[in-house]
């Protein structure tokens, strides 16, 4: 048969965290906590579960926690979307991300995207059979270059894709970036979908800049979030989307087809659990400590990066200890050193290797002490 995606294979995630199960190795590689969910909201899913709310809700998520989710941005960002019109909960931000690029993108739509990216992104481009156009984040700082992207704009370009904070490097787009991606965006009549999925998790004092915060660019954006993230339960697959009425129309058209809605008592415990914002708050300040734990555990080794800005991954390089590609160091400490992370080169569509490795701290203090015992004599 003919593949609609010859060029996509297992995922790197999947590669590293399989190879961190066979080495025995410390699995700093996939996104995801070795910490426990929250009890109280573990005890509102099954609240909610034994109440009987077990069938299926309506396709757009239960009333109450597109609710809660605009009484969460007021919160946040002092903004408060449509909860009826312009919120859509979805199966994580994966399947959000899906169903927003197959609802805007048509055959032979340009789409901008920042290297390193996600890996979702292209393939659900491929699949509308659009064209994907590369450009790589400034080296070391990982800013954008809006000179470039300026210069790669033309009359088939349909969309730009973002990611703040950033996936896998960290970095934080300002004030000033949003700025200019919104008189791009206006000037060129483009959509910008903005994968917000690390929004709670911002360190140093600086703030999460939305696309929602600015209201020209606001008008033709979609934002995507993922509670699984923000929670720490990535197994829920839960996220939302926020978009204007006219938009939501249109994903909500695809997301009907593809999983139609989304666990019922996990909507009705995270509609409860969003009413206090404490459940949230502190995340910055949690996840922050964790960042300081790592890098202060590897001070004194030959490792070396800049402090992450957002997320709860880190880029260190390797470049003082091997010249070797990311990939073999990432293979090859997986087994001799039993610490898994994963190689940055997979995220760039040219294949750039600035020797760069990304690790999760999103783990118990222990995990990340380990860890950095194991970087010591590396």
């Amino acid at each position: 048969m003919t593949s609609k995606l010859p060029h996509t294979g297992t995922s790197i995630f999947s590669v590293m965290s399989a190879l961190a199960v066979e080495h025995g190795a410390l699995n700093l590689a996939q996104g995801f906590p070795d910490f426990a969910v929250s009890e109280a909201l573990i005890d509102l899913i099954t609240f909610h579960m034994k109440k009987g709310r077990n069938q299926y809700p309506p396709s757009a998520g239960i009333s109450q926690i597109r609710q809660s989710i605009a009484g969460m941005h007021q919160q946040m960002m002092g903004i408060s979307p449509d909860a009826d019109q312009e919120i859509t909960i979805t199966s994580g931000a994966t399947e959000a991300l899906f169903c927003t690029i197959t609802a805007l993108i048509h055959e032979g739509d340009e789409v901008i995207v920042f290297d390193p990216a996600y890996d979702s992104y292209e393939p659900v481009i491929e699949l509308q059979k659009g064209k994907t156009v590369h450009i790589r984040l400034t080296d070391g700082d990982f800013s954008i270059p809006w000179d470039e992207v300026l210069s790669k704009v033309n009359h088939r370009t349909k969309a730009i894709l973002i990611n703040t904070p950033h996936n896998p490097s960290g970095a934080v787009m300002s004030d000033a970036d949003m700025l200019r991606l919104q008189v791009l965006a206006e000037d060129y009549n483009l959509f910008v979908i903005s994968d917000e999925v690390y929004n709670h998790m911002v360190y140093d004092g600086i703030q999460h800049r939305s696309v929602l915060q600015y209201p020209a660019l606001a008008k033709r954006s979609v934002a995507i979030y993922s509670f699984g993230k923000t929670f720490h339960a990535t197994g829920w697959k839960m996220g939302y989307v926020v978009a204007p009425a006219e938009i939501t129309k249109e994903i909500r058209k695809i997301h009907q087809f593809v999983t139609f809605t989304t666990h019922t008592p996990g909507q009705f415990a995270i509609a409860d659990f969003l009413l206090e914002p404490k459940n949230y708050t502190y995340l910055p300040d949690f996840f922050q400590r964790k960042r300081d734990l790592f890098l202060k555990g590897l001070e004194g080794s030959r490792f070396t990066g800049i402090p992450s800005k957002g997320t709860y991954f880190q880029l260190l390089s390797f470049a003082n200890i091997m010249q070797k590609s990311d990939v073999e160091v990432a293979r090859e400490w997986t087994e001799k050193f039993k610490l898994a992370a994963i190689p940055v080169s997979v995220f760039n569509a040219d294949g750039h290797d600035g020797h760069y490795l990304r690790f999760c701290f999103a783990k118990e203090d222990a995990t990340i002490q380990r860890a950095c015992d194991i970087m010591q004599q590396i």
